[in-house]
């Protein structure tokens, strides 16, 4: 008898995995970003607003519970985002005919041929991250009751390669999005001349403008703007 395959892991359905992840995924990084922004508030804005993050759900959710659940629906995201992008990777890679010595390039933008060294970069980040600013163990000050001063001596201008890494990930993480974005149009159907470039147009507009929110806060603290 011939084994019955999930939906979820036939193509459609990885496919379907990538997208849904991916939205969640993006929505998060809005969010997060716009939250960034509060930085140019001021220490007492900015503050209350990353202690207001953990009383979200009170008194329904006692401590920082909303926290702890984002945090899994975000790893659960990112796992799946990866497993079917990977899965997808190793069948396209497995349908291809054996490869010829003079066989025609395939056309394909920068960001496709780099998503996956891209997300290397992107997870090492994202640890980093976590150890620098939510646990506190690699920052400076590493006072969770002082978040402002925390983001401030982490962009200090005396730990620029911080910054400089910071920005490396960002722009990798734009060039991640441009693509997925681009995909994500055609998945919808701009699959015409017109629709592919209004789309590529779509996509790179999104993706610059996320990195230069992200990328302003850090630039604004090493420059002095933020302190």
């Amino acid at each position: 008898m011939t084994k019955t395959r999930s939906p979820i892991r036939s193509n459609v359905g990885l496919k379907a995995v990538m997208a849904v992840t991916g939205i969640v995924l993006v929505l998060f990084l809005i969010a997060h970003m716009l939250g960034n922004l509060k930085v140019f508030a001021g220490a007492t804005s900015f503050d209350h607003y990353a202690h207001w993050l953990r009383d979200i759900g009170k008194p329904l959710l006692p401590g920082v519970w909303f926290l702890w659940i984002l945090r899994i629906v975000l790893v659960v995201a990112a796992v799946g985002h990866i497993w079917a992008a990977t899965t997808l990777a190793l069948r396209a890679r497995a349908a291809r005919p054996v490869k010829y010595a003079h066989r025609k390039k395939v056309r394909g933008s920068y960001a496709a041929r780099t998503m996956r060294w891209g997300g290397v970069i992107i997870l090492l980040f994202v640890i980093y991250h976590l150890l620098d600013l939510t646990t506190g163990t690699l920052n400076p000050v590493g006072d969770p009751s002082r978040p402002f001063a925390n983001v401030v001596a982490d962009f200090a201008p005396e730990r620029w390669y911080v910054t400089l890494f910071y920005t490396l990930a960002i722009v990798t993480l734009g060039f991640h999005l441009r693509h997925g974005a681009f995909s994500a149009f055609r998945s919808l159907g701009q699959q015409t001349p017109r629709g592919e470039r209004r789309a590529r147009v779509a996509a790179l507009v999104f993706a610059v403008a996320l990195c230069a929110g992200y990328l302003v806060v850090p630039f604004a603290v090493l420059t002095g703007l933020v302190s």
